[in-house]
Protein backbone atom coordinates (compact mmCIF):
# COMPACT_ATOMS: atom_id res chain seq x y z
CA UNK A 1 0.00 0.00 0.00
CA UNK A 2 1.57 3.75 -0.90
CA UNK A 3 2.10 6.01 1.68
CA UNK A 4 -0.06 8.33 -0.04
CA UNK A 5 -3.07 5.77 0.16
CA UNK A 6 -2.86 5.02 3.74
CA UNK A 7 -2.61 8.34 5.02
CA UNK A 8 -5.90 8.77 4.12
CA UNK A 9 -6.95 5.98 6.68
CA UNK A 10 -4.52 8.24 9.55
CA UNK A 11 -4.83 10.37 12.02
CA UNK A 12 -3.03 13.88 12.22
CA UNK A 13 0.22 13.02 14.04
CA UNK A 14 0.87 14.51 17.60
CA UNK A 15 4.32 15.34 18.31
CA UNK A 16 3.15 16.43 21.48
CA UNK A 17 1.76 13.17 22.53
CA UNK A 18 4.88 11.16 21.47
CA UNK A 19 7.02 12.91 22.90
CA UNK A 20 5.45 12.76 26.43
CA UNK A 21 5.76 9.38 25.59
CA UNK A 22 9.48 9.10 25.10
CA UNK A 23 11.16 12.32 26.37
CA UNK A 24 12.60 10.73 29.44
CA UNK A 25 15.11 8.59 26.70
CA UNK A 26 16.97 11.32 25.17
CA UNK A 27 19.67 10.89 27.38
CA UNK A 28 22.42 8.66 25.61
CA UNK A 29 24.53 6.16 28.13
CA UNK A 30 28.41 6.82 27.35
CA UNK A 31 29.27 3.36 28.61
CA UNK A 32 27.03 1.50 26.39
CA UNK A 33 28.14 3.12 23.36
CA UNK A 34 31.86 2.49 24.44
CA UNK A 35 31.40 -1.43 25.25
CA UNK A 36 29.30 -1.80 22.26
CA UNK A 37 31.63 -0.21 20.03
CA UNK A 38 34.96 -1.46 21.42
CA UNK A 39 33.78 -5.35 21.35
CA UNK A 40 32.31 -4.59 17.93
CA UNK A 41 35.43 -3.20 16.28
CA UNK A 42 37.93 -5.43 17.80
CA UNK A 43 35.79 -8.73 17.38
CA UNK A 44 35.72 -7.59 13.83
CA UNK A 45 39.94 -6.74 13.72
CA UNK A 46 40.11 -10.35 15.20
CA UNK A 47 37.82 -11.96 12.76
CA UNK A 48 39.48 -10.11 9.78
CA UNK A 49 42.87 -11.23 11.46
CA UNK A 50 41.99 -14.94 11.66
CA UNK A 51 40.79 -15.54 7.82
CA UNK A 52 44.68 -14.24 6.82
CA UNK A 53 46.14 -16.62 9.60
CA UNK A 54 43.63 -19.75 9.21
CA UNK A 55 45.84 -20.84 6.39
CA UNK A 56 48.58 -20.98 7.66
CA UNK A 57 47.69 -22.46 10.87
CA UNK A 58 45.90 -25.42 9.65
CA UNK A 59 46.28 -25.54 6.03
CA UNK A 60 45.11 -29.53 5.39
CA UNK A 61 42.86 -29.23 8.27
CA UNK A 62 38.96 -30.16 6.96
CA UNK A 63 37.89 -27.54 9.18
CA UNK A 64 39.22 -25.05 7.05
CA UNK A 65 37.11 -23.51 4.79
CA UNK A 66 34.03 -23.86 7.42
CA UNK A 67 36.29 -21.84 9.72
CA UNK A 68 37.19 -19.51 7.20
CA UNK A 69 33.11 -18.57 6.50
CA UNK A 70 32.61 -18.21 10.15
CA UNK A 71 35.32 -16.06 10.27
CA UNK A 72 34.03 -14.18 7.59
CA UNK A 73 30.33 -13.84 8.74
CA UNK A 74 31.47 -12.44 11.66
CA UNK A 75 33.78 -10.14 10.56
CA UNK A 76 31.18 -8.64 7.93
CA UNK A 77 28.59 -8.77 10.90
CA UNK A 78 30.64 -7.10 13.41
CA UNK A 79 32.27 -4.49 11.33
CA UNK A 80 28.50 -3.94 9.70
CA UNK A 81 27.44 -2.90 13.65
CA UNK A 82 30.92 -1.02 14.22
CA UNK A 83 30.41 1.28 11.37
CA UNK A 84 26.86 1.92 11.76
CA UNK A 85 28.07 4.12 14.92
CA UNK A 86 28.86 6.93 12.17
CA UNK A 87 25.25 7.40 11.89
CA UNK A 88 24.98 8.10 16.39
CA UNK A 89 28.03 10.37 15.83
CA UNK A 90 26.19 12.78 13.71
CA UNK A 91 23.07 13.09 16.27
CA UNK A 92 25.10 12.56 19.53
CA UNK A 93 26.03 15.63 21.55
CA UNK A 94 28.76 17.52 20.57
CA UNK A 95 29.67 17.66 24.32
CA UNK A 96 30.84 15.15 26.41
CA UNK A 97 31.86 12.24 23.03
CA UNK A 98 34.51 13.95 21.41
CA UNK A 99 36.89 10.96 22.86
CA UNK A 100 34.24 8.35 21.31
CA UNK A 101 34.06 10.26 17.81
CA UNK A 102 38.44 10.16 17.99
CA UNK A 103 38.15 6.34 18.90
CA UNK A 104 35.30 5.47 16.55
CA UNK A 105 37.82 7.26 13.69
CA UNK A 106 41.00 6.44 14.75
CA UNK A 107 40.02 2.17 14.96
CA UNK A 108 37.09 1.86 12.21
CA UNK A 109 36.82 4.92 10.28
CA UNK A 110 40.70 5.44 9.06
CA UNK A 111 40.94 1.76 8.68
CA UNK A 112 37.73 0.86 6.93
CA UNK A 113 37.94 4.26 4.56
CA UNK A 114 34.53 5.88 6.10
CA UNK A 115 36.18 8.76 8.28
CA UNK A 116 33.24 10.43 9.59
CA UNK A 117 33.31 13.82 7.64
CA UNK A 118 32.11 11.86 4.52
CA UNK A 119 28.66 11.50 6.77
CA UNK A 120 28.15 14.99 8.35
CA UNK A 121 25.51 15.87 5.63
CA UNK A 122 23.45 13.32 6.85
CA UNK A 123 21.76 16.39 8.85
CA UNK A 124 19.95 16.99 5.12
CA UNK A 125 18.09 13.78 4.86
CA UNK A 126 16.37 14.65 8.40
CA UNK A 127 15.55 18.14 7.03
CA UNK A 128 12.05 18.73 6.47
CA UNK A 129 12.29 20.53 3.64
CA UNK A 130 14.84 18.55 2.13
CA UNK A 131 13.87 15.15 2.74
CA UNK A 132 13.29 13.45 -0.88
CA UNK A 133 14.34 16.54 -2.57
CA UNK A 134 17.20 17.22 -4.73
CA UNK A 135 18.94 18.45 -1.35
CA UNK A 136 18.74 14.69 -0.22
CA UNK A 137 21.91 13.05 -0.64
CA UNK A 138 20.41 9.66 0.95
CA UNK A 139 17.29 9.79 -1.10
CA UNK A 140 15.99 8.23 -4.81
CA UNK A 141 12.87 7.98 -6.12
CA UNK A 142 13.00 4.46 -6.43
CA UNK A 143 8.91 3.62 -6.41
CA UNK A 144 9.08 5.52 -9.59
CA UNK A 145 12.22 3.53 -12.09
CA UNK A 146 12.80 0.35 -13.21
CA UNK A 147 13.97 -2.14 -10.99
CA UNK A 148 17.37 -1.97 -13.28
CA UNK A 149 17.84 0.85 -10.43
CA UNK A 150 17.13 -1.57 -7.69
CA UNK A 151 19.59 -4.60 -9.30
CA UNK A 152 22.47 -1.46 -10.11
CA UNK A 153 22.13 0.02 -6.40
CA UNK A 154 23.03 -3.27 -5.07
CA UNK A 155 25.70 -4.06 -7.86
CA UNK A 156 27.53 -1.16 -7.31
CA UNK A 157 29.09 -2.64 -4.36
CA UNK A 158 31.37 -4.24 -6.53
CA UNK A 159 33.57 -1.28 -7.67
CA UNK A 160 32.78 1.21 -4.37
CA UNK A 161 35.96 -0.63 -2.35
CA UNK A 162 38.21 0.55 -5.52
CA UNK A 163 36.64 4.40 -5.78
CA UNK A 164 37.31 4.35 -1.67
CA UNK A 165 40.87 3.79 -2.24
CA UNK A 166 41.16 6.13 -5.07
CA UNK A 167 39.01 8.59 -3.13
CA UNK A 168 41.97 8.81 -0.95
CA UNK A 169 45.10 7.42 -2.23
CA UNK A 170 44.37 9.90 -5.61
CA UNK A 171 42.38 12.43 -5.02
CA UNK A 172 42.83 13.56 -1.67
CA UNK A 173 46.85 14.51 -2.65
CA UNK A 174 45.17 16.21 -5.77
CA UNK A 175 43.04 18.45 -3.31
CA UNK A 176 45.68 19.26 -1.21
CA UNK A 177 47.91 20.77 -4.26
CA UNK A 178 45.70 21.70 -6.95
CA UNK A 179 44.07 24.99 -6.64
CA UNK A 180 40.47 24.48 -7.14
CA UNK A 181 40.39 21.06 -6.56
CA UNK A 182 38.87 21.02 -3.08
CA UNK A 183 35.78 22.24 -4.12
CA UNK A 184 34.86 20.63 -6.87
CA UNK A 185 35.78 17.15 -5.17
CA UNK A 186 34.05 18.15 -1.50
CA UNK A 187 30.48 19.10 -3.93
CA UNK A 188 31.47 15.47 -5.88
CA UNK A 189 32.96 12.99 -3.92
CA UNK A 190 33.34 13.48 -0.46
CA UNK A 191 30.11 12.09 0.99
CA UNK A 192 28.25 8.78 2.04
CA UNK A 193 25.44 8.94 -0.28
CA UNK A 194 22.75 7.03 -2.54
CA UNK A 195 22.02 9.79 -4.99
CA UNK A 196 24.73 10.13 -7.01
CA UNK A 197 23.89 13.63 -8.19
CA UNK A 198 23.94 15.05 -4.80
CA UNK A 199 26.26 18.35 -4.54
CA UNK A 200 27.90 19.10 -1.04
CA UNK A 201 27.82 22.65 0.41
CA UNK A 202 29.08 22.81 4.16
CA UNK A 203 32.95 23.69 3.36
CA UNK A 204 33.76 25.84 6.25
CA UNK A 205 36.68 26.65 7.58
CA UNK A 206 36.39 24.13 10.56
CA UNK A 207 35.37 21.43 8.57
CA UNK A 208 38.16 21.39 5.76
CA UNK A 209 40.55 21.56 8.99
CA UNK A 210 38.61 18.01 10.02
CA UNK A 211 38.78 16.66 6.09
CA UNK A 212 42.71 17.65 5.91
CA UNK A 213 43.25 15.46 9.37
CA UNK A 214 40.95 12.73 8.07
CA UNK A 215 42.51 12.24 4.71
CA UNK A 216 45.79 12.24 5.65
CA UNK A 217 45.57 9.56 7.56
CA UNK A 218 43.30 7.65 5.44
CA UNK A 219 46.17 8.13 2.82
CA UNK A 220 48.59 6.83 4.74
CA UNK A 221 46.46 3.72 5.92
CA UNK A 222 46.47 3.03 2.08
CA UNK A 223 49.69 3.59 0.89
CA UNK A 224 50.79 1.08 4.47
CA UNK A 225 48.09 -0.95 2.73
CA UNK A 226 49.09 -1.22 -0.69
CA UNK A 227 53.01 -1.83 0.04
CA UNK A 228 52.95 -4.16 3.00
CA UNK A 229 52.32 -7.16 0.78
CA UNK A 230 54.59 -5.45 -2.49
CA UNK A 231 58.02 -3.42 -1.56
CA UNK A 232 57.84 -4.66 2.24
CA UNK A 233 56.99 -8.61 1.76
CA UNK A 234 58.34 -9.42 -1.84
CA UNK A 235 54.65 -10.33 -3.08
CA UNK A 236 52.86 -9.10 -6.35
CA UNK A 237 49.59 -9.69 -4.74
CA UNK A 238 49.02 -9.81 -1.32
CA UNK A 239 46.12 -12.34 0.34
CA UNK A 240 44.98 -9.68 2.49
CA UNK A 241 43.90 -7.25 -0.40
CA UNK A 242 41.72 -10.30 -1.79
CA UNK A 243 40.17 -10.87 2.13
CA UNK A 244 39.76 -6.74 2.52
CA UNK A 245 38.09 -6.35 -1.03
CA UNK A 246 35.77 -9.36 0.31
CA UNK A 247 34.44 -8.35 3.42
CA UNK A 248 34.14 -4.68 1.83
CA UNK A 249 31.94 -5.75 -1.08
CA UNK A 250 30.06 -7.84 1.77
CA UNK A 251 29.77 -5.19 4.26
CA UNK A 252 28.41 -3.23 1.00
CA UNK A 253 25.78 -5.41 0.09
CA UNK A 254 24.18 -5.75 3.68
CA UNK A 255 24.02 -2.19 3.99
CA UNK A 256 22.62 -1.36 0.32
CA UNK A 257 19.74 -4.27 1.09
CA UNK A 258 19.14 -2.60 4.42
CA UNK A 259 19.15 0.80 2.91
CA UNK A 260 16.63 -0.34 -0.16
CA UNK A 261 14.15 -1.38 3.17
CA UNK A 262 14.48 1.51 5.08
CA UNK A 263 12.46 3.49 3.48
CA UNK A 264 9.12 2.82 0.64
CA UNK A 265 11.14 5.08 -1.60
CA UNK A 266 7.56 6.82 -2.58
CA UNK A 267 8.74 10.01 -3.21
CA UNK A 268 8.55 12.03 -6.21
CA UNK A 269 11.52 14.64 -5.56
CA UNK A 270 9.42 17.03 -5.02
CA UNK A 271 8.76 18.30 -1.05
CA UNK A 272 6.77 16.04 0.81
CA UNK A 273 4.57 16.68 3.91
CA UNK A 274 5.67 15.10 7.22
CA UNK A 275 2.84 12.50 7.02
CA UNK A 276 4.03 11.19 3.68
CA UNK A 277 7.92 11.42 4.62
CA UNK A 278 6.80 9.42 7.94
CA UNK A 279 4.73 6.64 6.07
CA UNK A 280 7.36 6.63 3.66
CA UNK A 281 9.83 5.22 6.52
CA UNK A 282 9.69 1.81 7.94
CA UNK A 283 10.52 0.27 11.45
CA UNK A 284 10.99 -3.45 12.09
CA UNK A 285 10.47 -4.30 15.90
CA UNK A 286 10.27 -7.94 14.87
CA UNK A 287 12.83 -10.85 15.53
CA UNK A 288 15.26 -9.02 16.42
CA UNK A 289 17.54 -12.11 16.65
CA UNK A 290 17.83 -11.23 12.76
CA UNK A 291 17.10 -7.92 12.66
CA UNK A 292 19.53 -6.70 14.37
CA UNK A 293 22.10 -8.28 12.14
CA UNK A 294 21.18 -6.23 9.06
CA UNK A 295 20.14 -3.25 10.83
CA UNK A 296 22.17 -2.74 13.91
CA UNK A 297 22.92 0.37 15.84
CA UNK A 298 19.05 1.38 15.80
CA UNK A 299 18.86 1.26 11.99
CA UNK A 300 15.72 -0.91 12.40
CA UNK A 301 13.90 1.67 13.64
CA UNK A 302 14.45 3.89 10.76
CA UNK A 303 10.74 5.94 11.25
CA UNK A 304 11.47 6.05 14.66
CA UNK A 305 14.58 7.58 14.04
CA UNK A 306 13.09 10.58 11.74
CA UNK A 307 10.27 11.07 14.23
CA UNK A 308 13.03 11.89 17.24
CA UNK A 309 16.58 12.19 15.52
CA UNK A 310 18.43 12.79 18.99
CA UNK A 311 17.16 9.76 20.91
CA UNK A 312 19.72 7.15 21.37
CA UNK A 313 19.88 3.60 19.53
CA UNK A 314 20.06 2.10 22.82
CA UNK A 315 16.70 3.30 23.97
CA UNK A 316 14.49 3.11 20.86
CA UNK A 317 13.29 0.08 21.65
CA UNK A 318 11.56 1.05 24.91
CA UNK A 319 10.69 4.04 22.89
CA UNK A 320 8.80 1.83 19.97
CA UNK A 321 7.05 0.36 22.64
CA UNK A 322 5.70 3.17 24.28
CA UNK A 323 4.21 4.72 21.23
CA UNK A 324 2.56 1.59 19.71
CA UNK A 325 0.84 1.55 23.37
CA UNK A 326 -0.01 4.99 23.95
CA UNK A 327 -0.02 6.77 20.28
CA UNK A 328 -4.07 5.93 19.01
CA UNK A 329 -5.34 3.03 16.61
CA UNK A 330 -5.04 5.13 13.91
CA UNK A 331 -1.72 6.67 14.35
CA UNK A 332 0.16 6.94 11.09
CA UNK A 333 3.19 5.72 13.13
CA UNK A 334 1.57 2.22 13.44
CA UNK A 335 1.69 2.06 9.60
CA UNK A 336 5.66 2.91 9.45
CA UNK A 337 6.11 -0.98 11.00
CA UNK A 338 6.77 -4.01 8.74
CA UNK A 339 6.77 -7.69 9.24
CA UNK A 340 10.04 -8.11 7.39
CA UNK A 341 12.49 -6.59 5.62
CA UNK A 342 12.07 -9.20 2.43
CA UNK A 343 8.37 -7.71 2.17
CA UNK A 344 9.12 -4.16 2.54
CA UNK A 345 11.72 -4.74 -0.48
CA UNK A 346 9.66 -6.83 -2.73
CA UNK A 347 6.58 -4.17 -2.28
CA UNK A 348 9.52 -1.87 -3.41
CA UNK A 349 10.14 -4.57 -6.34
CA UNK A 350 6.22 -4.78 -7.29
CA UNK A 351 6.54 -0.56 -7.15
CA UNK A 352 9.10 -0.29 -9.38
CA UNK A 353 7.73 -3.25 -12.25
CA UNK A 354 4.59 -0.92 -11.69
CA UNK A 355 5.45 2.23 -12.59
CA UNK A 356 7.14 0.92 -15.50
CA UNK A 357 3.83 -0.38 -17.06
CA UNK A 358 2.49 3.73 -16.20
CA UNK A 359 5.44 5.08 -18.40
CA UNK A 360 4.70 5.83 -22.32
CA UNK A 361 6.53 4.26 -24.77
CA UNK A 362 8.74 6.17 -26.53
CA UNK A 363 7.94 6.67 -29.93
Amino acid sequence: MGAVQTSQRCSTFSFAQARALVGDLQKPNPLIYWVDFLCSIIGGHLAFHAMYFLPRWMPESPYLWPALALSYATCVILYMRAVMFIHELVHLPKEGFKAFRIAWNALCGIFLLVPSFLYYPHVDHHRRKHYGTEHDGEYLSLSHHGPWMIVGFILQALIIPFLGVARFLIISPICWVVPGARQFFHRHASTMLVDPFYRRDDLTPRIHRTIILQEALCFAWCVWFLIRGGIMRGEWIDPIWGIAYAVGVGLLIINEVRTLGAHRWTGTGEEMSFEEQLLDTVNYPHAPWISELWGPIGTRYHALHHLFPSLPYHNLGEAHTRLMKGLPEDSPYRFTVAPSLTSEIVALWKRSWSSMSRKPASV
